[in-house]
């Protein structure tokens, strides 16, 4: 956390907005009926300010009057108060806050950090279990889920340490259930993918990292199905990992795993570097298989459908001259047909020349065909 945000924890980091004013701070019939029990102005309007601070933040103020002038106005104007600057009183008698936080514990349920800390204990963990977040993403909804169940806030050192803590021991025994699925075998092979081969200038993970050339041709492909047997023989699939951690956490184990340079990975501890390669020849057994599958749509695209399409394009311009001297044909019959004397006489009645009933031009089609 920044200064600025170590600042910020537990106080007001600006004026509510109107929707959270009338969400958060407006007292209804039980807070009224708690804050009607102070018999003065001042210390009605001093007890609902607490009241409405630690249900907003989560936590008292030291200074319970220093919230923003529109908390005030609001709370204020709900209790009919029309001087709300009288509140200055409240502190004169410096026990009246603190048997007001007392009071305020005892009739709305809130309890102390130290009752709870084994049960947010517990929600860290699951949450880094299952999500792989950030201490400090951890840490911000730590504080919701804090006040969503009535915990005064500790303080900021002392819940940022145990959220770190508690993250770090997560995943330290998630690298541990990955770690003991290896055999001894496996481990070795793993290992031995940091290394550079003789008569090589990378490692077998940077090469497997880096994948087969996109191009379209038989050998390419060869190439590339070698290289998913290869990565297939380790026979990581069949520990079922997926079963027993977070597919989210194996993920971001591969996704460092296929960026990190092999020296970084080699320094790690045997859990983490174990880990970490399980996760990453996971990835890459299905991501060469799936470039596999896109090289062969390529050969296809480009060799064998792309040559029928040339061929079938060949053959459609070898017809083309068959094609414009039939035209030519059909043009000069539809002219003589237009130009016929006897077109639109009758069809049907009487003899028309050798062929009977039928016009003139249908004879000289027949003559021509």
């Amino acid at each position: 956390m920044t200064d600025d945000e170590a600042a910020a924890y537990g106080r007001f980091a600006g004026p509510p907005s109107r929707a959270d004013l009338e969400r958060v701070f407006f007292l209804d019939d039980e807070d009224r009926a708690q804050i009607a029990q102070r018999r003065v102005q001042h210390m009605r309007l001093g007890f609902a300010l607490q009241l409405v601070t630690v249900r907003w933040l989560g936590t008292f103020l030291e200074d319970p009057l220093d919230v923003p002038g529109a908390v005030l106005e609001f709370v204020a104007e709900q209790l009919e108060i029309e001087d709300p600057s009288q509140v200055k009183r409240y502190a004169e008698r410096r026990e009246t806050p603190f048997d007001h936080q007392r009071d305020i514990r005892r009739a709305y349920g809130w309890r102390d950090f130290t009752d709870a800390e084994g049960e947010f204990a517990a929600w860290v963990a699951a949450r880094s279990w299952t999500s792989g977040d950030g201490p400090k993403a951890i840490f911000t909804d730590g504080v919701g889920w804090l006040r969503e169940r009535k915990v005064l806030l500790p303080g900021v050192t002392t819940l940022a340490r145990l959220v770190a803590r508690v993250r770090d021991d997560t995943t330290k025994r998630l690298w541990g259930v990955l770690e003991g699925l290896l055999t001894v075998g496996q481990r070795y092979v793993l290992d031995q993918l940091l290394e550079v081969p003789a008569g090589s200038r990378v490692s077998d993970l940077e090469r497997w990292r880096k994948g087969v050339a996109p191009r379209a041709s038989g050998p390419t492909i060869i190439k590339a199905l070698d290289q998913v047997a290869e990565i297939g023989n380790l026979e990581l699939a069949e520990l079922g990992a997926e079963g027993l951690v977070p597919p989210r956490r194996l993920g971001e184990l591969a996704r460092y795993g296929m960026r990190a340079d092999a020296s970084a990975l080699r320094r790690h501890p045997d859990g983490r570097r174990l880990a970490t390669l399980l996760a990453t020849v996971r990835h890459l057994e299905g991501k060469s298989v799936d470039d596999t599958l896109e090289l062969l749509d390529l050969l296809m695209a480009t060799e064998l459908m792309n040559k029928a399409q040339n061929a079938s394009d060949k053959e459609k311009v070898r017809k083309h001259p068959k094609l414009a001297r039939s035209a030519a044909r059909l043009a000069v019959a539809v002219e003589a047909l237009f130009a016929s004397d006897g077109w639109g006489g009758p069809v049907y009645g009487g003899r028309q020349g050798s062929q009977g009933g039928l016009p003139p031009t249908w004879r000289f089609t027949s003559t021509w065909r």
